[in-house]
């Protein structure tokens, strides 16, 4: 029963704990497959070094606040704020979509609370951009690696610094592992600081949006309080856990999709941030859904497709986009979504790409028909005779090795130092 005044259960505790086991993976991963899909543009439209400043500027404008959003919602943020340590630092990364577990496979040591290292067993990234060439390789791993690592960290504690030990492009050729890096919190080191974007992302609803909190009571784990893991198991955490990271997820994506609208925003006009901003979202949207579809093992057929949409980034959390579906039906309200000019602001009666995109990666034969106004409408999902083909910005983002990556069984065990 819902107290008076309490924070409704969002749309993911609908789902069983197995479901969202095998869902919270795939967000993480979802989130990261973003930039596969905006930077593409951001290239085209602004060269690789203007695009390689963009990215720096959306994580560095928001991981911070959403890495202490997750220590806070699962327990181990630091008694004193600011002075987290490094086991805390690595279970921020464990729930980021900047590290989605197995694609950017990070192996972590802790030597004391003060100083640890990680490597990467295996990087989706660079598997992307390796075969762009050393150039694009040295704007991801060493222009924008050094400030974004930096700023997750400074969500836990501002000494801390991650250097490079070695790092790509890869000396000798498939050197392995991919990278390695030190991870050190000393109060010699000066403060880092947040740069002026995150200021104004803070200011967002997405940024202070209330959850439903944890149930304590439920069968599992109810937090992240016990000791550094070496792999999460997801399917170990209780169903109201389950259901609260993946809310939190999707808020990593909705704060990064700020981000990088504010950053997109110094650099474009109305238009092209308009037209840049709707590639990216067609691109994850399409990806995402089939992913999600896949992994949920949603019925190909008009009321899959709508509950498809009901579980998609695109509307979620529920707190944060007011929506609801009724068979193949999906109806959306003036929400805090639409205040801070996210994603599905983007779509409705006017535009409605990103939600063929979503429900195409149901059937290519499903497509939608949306009456109603800019934040308050009515999608039906209808299904056309013949299949419509994949939207080129779907098939920009399959270039990346994460959108059939399939995730692998790994046994969670606790790391100590050494």
């Amino acid at each position: 029963m819902t107290h008076p005044g309490a924070i409704p259960p969002g749309r993911y505790s609908a789902l069983s704990r197995q479901e969202l086991a095998a869902a919270v993976p795939e967000l993480l991963l979802i989130g990261q497959l973003i930039d596969r899909s905006g930077m593409a543009w951001c290239i085209s439209a602004f060269g690789r070094e203007e695009m390689a400043r963009i990215a720096i500027e959306e994580w560095a404008a928001s991981s911070p606040i959403y890495t202490r959003r997750m220590q806070r919602a699962l327990g181990y943020a630091p008694e004193v704020p600011g002075q987290g340590d490094v086991p805390t630092i690595f279970k921020g990364l464990q729930l980021d979509i900047g590290a989605p577990p197995q694609f950017m496979d990070f192996r972590y040591t802790v030597h004391d609370r003060w100083h640890g290292e990680f490597h990467l067993d295996h990087c989706g990234a660079l598997m992307d951009v390796e075969p762009m060439g050393d150039d694009y390789v040295r704007s991801m791993c060493h222009d924008i690696e050094d400030p974004t690592f930096d700023a997750t960290a400074v969500a836990t504690n501002p000494k801390a610094q991650v250097r490079p030990i070695h790092r790509p492009p890869r000396s000798p050729a498939g050197r392995h592992p991919h990278c390695a890096w030190t991870v050190i919190i000393d109060e010699s080191h000066p403060d880092a600081q947040g740069i002026p974007l995150l200021a104004d992302n803070e200011r967002s609803r997405a940024a202070t949006l209330e959850l439903a909190p944890i149930d304590p009571s439920d069968d599992g784990l109810a937090d992240y309080t016990g000791p550094l893991l070496s792999d999460l198991d997801f399917a170990a955490f209780s169903r109201s856990a389950l259901a609260r990271i993946a809310d939190e997820v999707c808020l990593q994506m909705h704060l990064l999709n700020r981000a990088f609208t504010l950053a997109v925003a110094e650099r474009a006009d109305a238009g092209g941030l308009l037209r840049i901003r709707r590639k990216q979202l067609v691109g994850i949207a399409g990806i995402a859904a089939e992913r999600l579809a896949r992994a949920l093992g949603l019925p190909a057929t008009p009321e899959g497709a709508a509950r498809l949409l009901a579980l998609h980034p695109l509307l979620n959390p529920a707190a944060y986009v007011d929506a609801s579906v009724d068979g193949a039906t999906v109806t959306v309200r003036p929400s805090p979504a639409h205040e801070d000019g996210a994603w599905i602001s983007l779509c409705g009666p006017g535009w409605t790409a990103a939600l063929q995109a979503v429900v195409r990666a149901a059937d290519p034969r499903l497509d939608t028909e949306v009456t109603g106004t800019d934040q308050d409408w009515r999608l039906t999902v209808v299904r056309r005779d013949e299949p419509a083909p994949e939207a080129d910005e779907v098939a920009v983002v399959r270039f990346s090795t994460g959108s059939d990556f399939a995730f692998k069984p790994r046994r969670s065990l606790p790391i100590t130092p050494v």
